[in-house]
């Protein structure tokens, strides 16, 4: 097992006195410091935040002007033509416009563009093929706030662009001072706008799309209500586009996943059901892992309008099947990534593991898992990671990196490479204009990387004995969730835990079952879902393999594991106990 800094997250305040006022433990009180959230209105939001906390979609800038505009087009009985995105977001923001539209009597069609075609968002290719089709209106999703050239052309032609989107704006630098660009789209309602006054930037697309919606049933005089029937597809978007589930969001996702759990939509149920769950069993968790790869993997190897069709079908049978066919596409993707990793860390461990930032060329892996493996590969080695593959018009890739990188700022220092890259700190996406070799060589001579910025820092939210945890405080820290990206689960940690058996089991011989004893003589036990012969080579080499082998048999031994978990509950034969879940040892 590489080398790990764990440190423990040590912030203030009076936790005593805050899990008083709010009928919390202190050791909740403390979790909720550590995820940023101070002030007694933000904990009560945080903890019982509901629908009623949601901010007012009037304070969107150009929201108005954008829904008075098509409510006109719908009204005059105008041809809308919704221009979407190939993720997961696209495709829930693409539903949630066409769906509220068709409600209020729009003539509404759809397209999603081709990834490997297309590339990302508006294209002059879909504006021209939305004007020979006789479309007055296009309205954008999760797209369009960069399409500066894309939308002049749709309004040469004459067409009405109204853009929804929650991505950057678009800028220049002019000797030191930003100058942010605006399309001429007819209007363009995004968080991010520095005229906008929307007390969170942090929305994605779909809710973005929502949020229009919401005004458009005003506008129609449609209850209200109706359109809350939407947050499950806002919340599988959030989720699944790893947005932070901080503020909004939170509430959002929250409400979105009681609403899944009674989901009626046929596609939905359909998903859940082919990736054997039910609908009351769905957390962030399978959102982000399960189905949210299903709905992606159309948009990666296929083209996510079928994603699209699932969620729109109103027969049962039918949305079985493309379920199922979404499940085989994600199987498949997992499997060519399995293979392009594999080569990856081939490639990695034959030639350039010395080097600070790994450039890996892979020309056969298929262009939409560049970025997949390049995540997988930075987990394996923890340094930066470019991934690059051969598209249509030459190579291209995606990057991802770690907390000590700025992808896109050491990306501006050779831009030179590249004919086409954008992104941010921890990730991006290129177009190669020189060759790998002298990319490889220039991202490299500009790294100023340390050996100490290779070393993965794991923060623990506190050390807290491992037979501390009690059933009822694992029910109380379910009021954290909804757990993701900027509300991580927490992390507990203890040490010199003697190990008192170890034992694999598992279908695939894939899970470690470990029986732990503390210092103080209490036993415990623990379940380890990562890599069992890593494990046992780890300690293999620290205590020596008959120790290992003793633990195995149940025997004493001499090892002793420092462990970072989360407390659950398991139940077994209708009986409940307290069980650790391991994420690191050392």
């Amino acid at each position: 097992m590489k080398m790990e800094k764990w440190y423990e997250i040590k912030k203030g305040a009076d936790f005593q006195a805050i899990a008083e006022r709010f009928g919390i433990s202190p050791v909740t009180a403390r979790l909720i410091r550590n995820r940023g959230v101070i002030g007694d209105a933000a904990i009560d939001k945080y903890l019982n935040g509901t629908c009623r906390d949601l901010y007012d979609p009037h304070l969107l800038y150009e929201s108005e002007k954008l829904v008075c505009i098509l409510s006109e087009k719908i009204r005059q009985g105008r041809p809308i033509r919704i221009i979407g995105d190939y993720d997961i977001d696209g495709v829930m923001s693409t539903y949630i416009l066409y769906q509220g539209i068709t409600r209020c009597g729009g003539s509404v069609s759809c397209a999603i563009p081709d990834r490997m075609r297309d590339g990302y968002g508006i294209n002059e290719h879909l504006i021209d093929a939305a004007y020979e089709e006789g479309m007055d209106t296009i309205i954008t999703c999760d797209n369009g706030i960069a399409a500066i050239n894309e939308i002049a052309h749709a309004k040469e032609l004459g067409m009405t662009v109204l853009v929804t989107d929650h991505h950057e704006i678009p800028y220049v630098e002019e000797q030191g001072v930003r100058r942010y660009l605006r399309s001429a789209a007819d209007a363009i309602v995004n968080p991010k706008q520095q005229e906008c006054s929307y007390p969170y930037k942090g929305l994605c697309g779909a809710t973005v799309a929502w949020k229009i919606i919401q005004l458009l049933y005003e506008k129609f005089c449609i209850d209200a209500e109706e359109a809350f029937a939407f947050l499950e597809f806002v919340a599988f978007a959030t989720v699944g586009d790893v947005m932070e589930l901080t503020d909004e969001n939170r509430i959002l996702v929250r409400e979105g996943l009681k609403r899944l759990h009674r989901t009626a939509n046929l596609g939905m149920r359909a998903l859940i059901l082919q990736n054997q769950l039910t609908p009351e069993q769905i957390t962030s968790y399978h959102i982000g892992f399960v189905l949210g790869p299903c709905v992606n993997a159309s948009g990666r190897l296929e083209t996510a309008k079928i994603a699209l069709n699932l969620f729109l079908q109103k027969n049962e049978i039918n949305a079985g099947k493309i379920a199922k066919e979404l499940v085989e596409l994600n199987a498949q993707r997992k499997s060519m990534t399995a293979d392009g990793v594999e080569l990856a860390k081939q490639i990695v461990d034959e030639g350039t593991a010395g080097e600070k930032v790994l450039v890996i060329y892979l020309p056969g892996v298929h262009e939409s898992l560049a970025g997949i493996i390049a995540g997988r590969i930075r987990e394996s080695y923890h340094k930066p990671v470019f991934v690059l593959t051969d598209g249509e018009e030459g190579v291209k890739g995606s990057g991802r990196s770690t907390e000590a990188y700025s992808m896109y700022d050491e990306m501006c220092k050779c831009r030179e490479c590249f004919s086409k890259f954008g992104g941010h700190p921890m990730a991006a996406g290129l177009s190669l204009r020189e060759d790998v070799a002298v990319f490889r060589g220039k991202i490299n001579a500009c790294c100023e990387l340390t050996e100490e910025d290779f070393i993965p820092k794991i923060r623990i939210d506190m050390a807290m004995p491992a037979a501390y945890p009690t059933i009822g405080l694992i029910r109380e820290l379910a009021r954290l969730e909804p757990f993701g990206n900027g509300n991580s689960k927490p992390q507990f940690a203890d040490r010199e835990l003697a190990l008192l058996r170890a034992s694999v089991v598992g279908r695939n011989q894939n899970v470690l079952k470990l029986s732990l004893m503390t210092a103080a003589g209490e036993h415990v036990s623990a379940v380890y879902f990562g890599d069992v012969e890593a494990w046992k080579q780890y300690y293999s080499e620290k205590y020596g393999q008959t120790e290992v082998d003793a633990a195995l048999r149940g025997r004493a031994n001499a090892i002793r594991m420092s462990v970072i978990y989360y407390p659950e509950i398991n139940v077994y034969q209708g009986m409940e106990s307290v069980q650790l879940i391991i994420r690191n040892y050392k």
